[in-house]
């Protein structure tokens, strides 16, 4: 599949899915600590959310970080929108923004 059509995909995963996380692994396995802090804190709130896990595809790993111009992984969106990565999370939930971002 070419970068392109990921991207495209990656745009229909975000639109369609009010909370999701590009990550190494999936919520169930985490595959790296930055992708198991973000799965502790969104399951801290008790909120659905989808998971692609960047591991099984080069292209998508690779284009997911031009779609949001941001280099590391994971990467979480809510409502459409690109959150940020573990350090962004991790500080939005610690001052309680991220509660009311997901709507817990």
């Amino acid at each position: 599949m070419s970068l392109e059509n990921v991207k495209q995909q990656i745009e229909q995963d975000v639109k369609n899915n009010k909370i999701i996380l590009y990550m190494k692994g999936d919520k169930d396995m985490p595959r790296c600590g930055f992708s198991a802090r973000v799965v502790d804190i969104l399951n801290h709130y008790g909120v659905e959310f989808a998971t692609r896990d960047v591991l099984k595809s080069e292209e998508l790993r690779q284009a997911i970080k031009e779609y949001s111009d941001w280099p590391t992984l994971p990467q979480l969106y809510v409502n459409g929108e690109f959150i940020g990565g573990c350090d962004i999370v991790t500080e939005l939930h610690q001052n309680g923004e991220l509660k009311a971002l997901l709507g817990a």
